[in-house]
């Protein structure tokens, strides 16, 4: 039994609609303004708006018939119900008997209807008044009434049917309430949950639903057993909550209302290795898991973010075409989301394009301050320069970047207001831990979370600034113009190459299988670290698998006359005392990669020398260790 409620203001299409409905639900139809009693009818035709105590006896009226027609077996029923407390006078019968279906339009169409009206009291100079009581629910159902009646019905049985949802989206912080517009604009049917805190987090996933219901139709929670129970089989969850311990608190707290085979998928900025021991603690117990890297902040998350999944393939295979349809398209249309390999390879890609995204912006960081403390261009100069190395570059970073220089707040730019102390979030730390546990280098990812670290010490640094009287030295943008463009390329390149050996590594070291060239194509888009020379490395990791990208050849050429610019560049500014960590970390790095003669003999002897480490000997083969007694 339920009696259904069709409101809105007068002209919205109440009665064409209830009358509809009645026929999809074979129950009677019955119209509020029948019930008037005749002072109030008469009021209207006069053109005198109601006041509340007119509509006292009125709703008495109607609050009865509700119940009368509950019991008979239900109805539907017309009724402008504009104020909440008109409508909790109708709440005659238990709060899930009574649905309320609220059509909503705009003033200027409503008008128009109400004009073209014959023979009906209610006048269309009363309909400002309405619009000025009327206080939308933030429960029931939504509909635009601006679609025709026919269109409007279909929707409401729809919604009615109330169908489980697909999948389900746990914790509504800024990237959660992202995703869940992003997947419900894509007709994904969503349940969202958000826990309930008294004086920390109250009503997040209610208020969430009621803020978008004229457009979506949320199922909301904040009781998990309800949450859980609100998924189809075998369920599909996402959990956008803080990584470490809160993703194992919050599976703990789902694991008693989880069944065989239901689907946990962490969206969260996790460890790697976390990822793949928590895949492990699921599947013992018959839970697939999917620890599923996310880029793009919020605007990515909401538009269409860079997504990639890591877990067990059947785990992607259910799952997939939902993340295939929220994700960013590659420039064939092709979905920025791919299957990237087993255990914790998700996140662990996850992690390698923060670390790539820390360096990048150390490296366009440095260059505008190289350009306005020595080069002396002011921010718009520099904003110039920036757009027109973006045409070739095509990245995201620099494109912020620009942005952020032109930015002003009342006449001063903005970027002056900011202080110079950079946070990070872990990730570019855990890269450069990653890179020490696989024994590989990772200089410029290193060197600019170090570069961070410095830069919190905003005090000891201005006093060592007096101390030691360090200011930069004036150069000459003019000598130096053609090669801040060409070292910051460089940069660039190094960064990548060193990215993608690290990713190379850890791929043989897990048994991964990483596809270099698919991990470049779902960079193309949705994602932070964008770019022109990204759309480059798909077609190069798909032609070249097992090559360093500084040893192919249309790189080596670009490189060989990029090096010296880099040198310059970096030389310079050391010179005019500007720290260049970024990019001095990227010249070392190439400078010792292509070096056939390295410095390492010297530290073999010693290692030899003062602890017995044995080294091996020019022109012997690879592996054979020798000692001295020095």
């Amino acid at each position: 039994m339920a009696v259904f409620i069709v409101m809105g203001v007068s002209g919205v299409g109440k009665t064409t609609v209830g009358k509809l409905l009645t026929l999809q639900m074979d129950l009677p139809f019955y119209d509020a303004d029948d019930f008037h009693p005749s002072g109030n009818v008469e009021k209207m035709k006069a053109g005198i708006p109601l006041q509340d105590e007119d509509r006292k006896d009125w709703l008495e009226i109607l609050a009865g018939k509700i119940s009368e027609w509950n019991q008979k077996g239900g109805a539907v029923l017309a009724c402008s119900a504009l104020k909440e407390k008109y409508r909790k006078q109708l709440q005659s019968i238990p709060e899930e008997e009574l649905v309320w279906i609220y059509l909503h339009s705009t003033f200027e169409l409503i008008k128009e209807r109400l004009l073209l009206r014959k023979d009906h009291f209610f006048k269309p100079e009363l309909l400002t008044s309405q619009f000025e009581t009327l206080e939308p629910p933030t429960y029931g159902i939504h509909i635009d009434a601006n679609a025709s009646p026919e269109e409007i019905i279909p929707q409401i049985m729809q919604k009615l049917n109330n169908k489980p949802s697909r999948i389900g989206l746990y914790g509504l912080g800024v990237m959660g309430k992202s995703l869940a517009l992003n997947m419900a604009s894509k007709e994904v049917q969503v349940s969202v949950f958000n826990r309930n805190l008294k004086g920390v987090e109250e009503d997040v996933a209610k208020d969430f639903a009621a803020t978008h219901i004229n457009d979506f139709n949320f199922n909301w929670f904040d009781d998990p057993e309800k949450f859980v129970a609100s998924l189809e089989r075998p369920r599909n969850i996402v959990l956008m909550v803080n990584a470490g311990k809160t993703v194992d608190v919050v599976i703990e707290s789902l694991l008693p209302y989880l069944e065989k085979n239901d689907l946990i998928i962490d969206g969260g900025n996790s460890h790697y290795k976390e990822s793949g021991r928590r895949e492990q603690f699921l599947n013992e117990k018959g839970i697939l898991f999917l620890g599923t890297g996310i880029s793009g902040g919020e605007e990515g998350a909401l538009k269409g973010p860079s997504i990639m999944p890591g877990g067990e393939p059947k785990a992607y295979d259910r799952i997939g075409d939902i993340l295939e349809n929220i994700a960013a398209k590659d420039k064939n249309g092709k979905a920025c989301c791919a299957y990237i390999g087993p255990g914790g390879a998700g996140h662990f890609v996850k992690m390698l394009h923060n670390g790539i995204e820390y360096a990048e912006m150390q490296f366009i960081a440095e260059i505008y301050h190289f350009m306005r403390f020595s080069l002396r261009l002011d921010q718009e100069r520099i904003a110039g320069i920036y757009e027109k190395w973006n045409k070739e570059m095509r990245s995201y970073l620099l494109e912020i970047s620009i942005e952020i220089l032109r930015k002003k707040e009342k006449d001063e730019f903005l970027l002056d207001k900011i202080l110079d102390a950079a946070k990070q979030k872990g990730t570019g730390g855990w890269s450069t831990k990653a890179a020490l546990d696989l024994g590989v280098p990772l200089d410029t990812i290193t060197s600019a979370v170090m570069a961070r670290i410095i830069s919190g010490k905003k005090e000891q640094r201005v006093m060592a600034a007096e101390i030691y009287k360090t200011k930069p030295d004036k150069k000459e943008f003019e000598k130096i113009e053609k090669s801040l463009f060409q070292a910051f390329k460089a940069e660039q390149i190094i960064n990548h190459a060193i990215g993608f050996e690290m990713l190379k590594s850890a791929s043989e070291e897990y048994r991964w299988d990483l596809n270099l060239s698919e991990i470049s194509r779902i960079w193309t888009n949705g994602c932070i670290i964008k770019s022109g020379l990204m759309e480059d490395l798909v077609k190069f990791f798909s032609e070249n698998k097992e090559d360093n990208l500084l040893l192919h050849k249309e790189i080596v050429d670009f490189m060989k006359d990029a090096r010296q610019d880099l040198i310059i560049v970096t030389t310079q500014a050391l010179q005019a005392v500007v720290p260049m960590p970024g990019m001095s970390a990227a010249l070392n790095y190439f400078l010792s990669f292509t070096s056939a003669q390295s410095s390492a003999n010297m530290i073999q002897a010693q290692r030899d020398y003062f602890g017995a480490h044995t080294y091996e000997r020019v022109g012997r083969p690879r592996g054979e260790f020798f000692h001295t007694k020095w």
